[in-house]
Formats: structure tokens, sequence, C-alpha cells
């Protein structure tokens, strides 16, 4: 199995929706070959320094680039076994501080959906949405370059593009999976701003919607060294009464790569979906 450095999240593992995730990485049952990262400050004894201070560009701005993975603390009993995923994959809102603001058809949505898992596109080995890239049980890579910010993720080998180059928001872009993404600075955060998404996304196992009319805030924040902070606004007034902010940590991932990994290559699970009880409890 791969071995890392970073919080404790031991070695690549399948988050259960029920049974499984659809598909196994063939990186479960193989070595892979990982490398040293260049240039990590270190302590005394040799670790990596997490707090060290926050790298930054040539032009004074955070670096967000590097590796990160996920902090193992999900809560959903035995439907998750000793799998090692965030209880944001779960439940983005896990840390939301009361209930998430539903549209009436959209409390009803989830109840249906979380007794139907095999209704998730993310079951089918379909691409997760631009919320799921950050609460996802795979590691991704960002890299900062003149205009834009890219994000690619080990699952299925996709990507997102966020636009630095001044570029508007379009008005009615056409509706993507990741939606389409600009940014701009305030000082040290990178905030993102999100619209164009299709009409029929899941923000998490439970099922939360995401429709043609959200436009999403993301801030963006590298403290120091070793962390990413991104803190996500869902403005969705088709499926939410109001918006709703939560926070996700990212941790620094060292001496390891992504995985080309492709969800179609053992997809065994989705028929069995609908044969389960309902996973965890909603917000």
């Amino acid at each position: 199995m791969r071995k890392v450095t970073f919080m404790p999240v031991g070695s690549r593992c399948v988050y259960a929706l029920s049974i499984i995730l659809a598909g196994a990485p063939a990186s479960l049952f193989a070595q892979w070959l990982d490398y040293p990262t260049a240039g990590v400050p270190r302590t005394a004894d040799g670790k990596p320094n997490l707090t060290a201070p926050t790298p930054r560009m040539a032009d004074g701005k955070p670096d967000f680039s590097g590796m990160y993975g996920w902090i193992t603390r999900a809560n959903c009993g035995a439907k998750c076994n000793d799998t090692q995923i965030s209880r944001e994959f779960i439940d983005i809102a896990a840390s939301l501080k009361g209930p998430v603001p539903y549209q009436p058809w959209a409390a009803d949505l989830v109840k249906k959906r979380r007794v139907e898992q095999g209704l998730d596109p993310n079951v089918h080995c379909m691409p997760r949405g631009a919320q799921r890239i950050w609460t996802d049980d795979y590691y991704k890579r960002i890299f900062m370059v003149p205009g834009r910010m890219i994000i690619l993720t080990e699952r299925n080998i996709q990507y997102r593009q966020i636009f630095l180059d001044g570029r508007p928001l379009p008005n009615d872009p056409n509706p993507t999976w990741n939606g389409y993404s600009v940014g701009h600075w305030e000082g040290d955060t990178l905030v993102v701003e999100t619209n164009g998404y299709r009409d029929d996304l899941w923000l998490d196992a439970m099922g939360k919607p995401l429709t043609e009319s959200a436009r999403t805030v993301e801030r963006i924040r590298r403290p120091n060294y070793g962390n990413l902070e991104v803190e996500i606004t869902i403005d969705d007034p088709k499926a939410y009464t109001a918006p709703w902010t939560v926070k996700i940590d990212q941790p620094l991932v060292f001496d390891s790569e992504l995985i080309d990994y492709y969800c179609l290559e053992n997809e065994r699970d989705s028929k069995h979906m609908r044969e389960q009880s309902p996973i965890g409890t909603p917000q």
C-alpha cells in the first residue's frame, strides 16, 4: 500500500456507500512508487513543519500548490466500517450550526436519495462536482499558474479550472458538473465564484441537491505551510430558503503522488445500492 506523510490517514481506502464505493482502485492491492517531496520545511527531528510560514508566489500572493487529502473524522456507524473518510463526504453540512434550510421539495428529495443510494451519479462513476472534490476520499493536487488555478483529482483523472485573469462570471454558461469558476484575491484569501451547474448534482452522499440556479462562493486560505482552509457558501434559492456556509480543512500530503484510477475499471456495486438501508443522519 502507499505510504504517505500527513495527518492520520494511513493508506488508500474505499468509501462505503452502504457496501463500498463503486470500484476499488487497483492501488489497494499494489505498491505505489512514492518519492520524497522536495523543499518541505522540517522540524529539528526531521518531520514536516506544518506550521511553517505560508509559501508565496512571485507576486506575494499565497501559493496553494501541493497535494491535499482529507481529515479522518467520519462517524457513520457500521456502514463505514473502518474506512478513512471525511465526515463532510457523507454530510457536507456536518459542521453547520443548525439545520440545512431546505425548500420543501429538496427536503423530500434528500429523503428519497438516502434510501436509494443507487441514484447517486458517483455510484455510476460519473463526476462528483466541484464541492465534492474538497470532501473527496481521494487526493487532489493544486497547481497555481498564471491566470488560473488548476485542481487535479485522482478519481477518474478529473480536473477543475478556476480563472484568475480578471474575467467576469458569465451570466448563463453551459451547465457542467463543476460549473464555471472565476476568482479574485481579497488579501490572502482567494474568493472563487461559480455558477453554471447542472440541475441534478449531489453535494454529498446523503443527496443534498445543487441545481442550475446555484451560485457558490469558496473562500480559500493557506494559513501555514501544511494546511488549506476552504469555506463554501451554497446560495441556491431553488433548493434552499437561505444561503448556508460550511468550512472544510485540507491537510497537505507529503511524499506521495496521484494514482491513475478509473472507477469503471472495477465497478461492481451500483446494482446493490437500492437494497441498503439509509446512510447517516441528515442535517
